[in-house]
């Protein structure tokens, strides 16, 4: 698993409208990356929907908001019109940034075990290194808890 101050994994992955993003695209700014399992499961949305209510103070921190799950392009464009998504979506189908960033992991829902993604937030400073990492993250009040963090709280 990445920690505290160690160097975040690049990665090199197509947004919602097929353009690649890149994490070194964002040097010099803070960038909250997320992980999360599935476009247009419950869970998903409501932390989605979350970011996008916050975006505007995101943004005003100059901090930019990025999205990975393993879901297609065409997924993510879907997603994000169908709730207004303002912030960057990231498809990452081969998991290249899902495992470097340590978030593939064995997962039990109901007694059946399985590998996925497990929601995980990390915070990246402006060069580019690891400032927090938010394990298991809870989608309704995780962008007000980076908020939070963020201010100082």
């Amino acid at each position: 698993m990445l920690t505290m101050g160690m160097k975040a994994p690049e990665f090199a992955l197509m947004d919602k409208d097929g353009h690649t993003v890149r994490l070194s695209d964002f040097l010099g700014r803070k960038v909250v990356v997320y992980f999360y399992p599935k476009d247009n499961t419950p869970g998903c949305t409501r932390q989605a929907c979350a970011f996008a209510g916050a975006y505007e103070a995101f943004k005003k921190r100059n901090v930019a908001v990025i999205g990975i799950s393993r879901d297609a392009v065409a997924s993510h464009l879907k997603f994000a019109q169908k709730y207004d998504l303002p912030f960057v979506l990231l498809s990452d189908p081969e998991r290249q940034a899902i495992e470097a960033y340590g978030v593939w992991q064995e997962k039990k829902l109901y007694g059946k075990v399985s590998m996925g993604v497990v929601r995980t937030t990390f915070v990246i400073d402006e060069q580019g290194n690891i400032e927090k990492v938010m394990p298991k993250v809870k989608p309704d009040t995780n962008a007000a808890d980076i908020l939070r963090y963020l201010a100082g709280e």
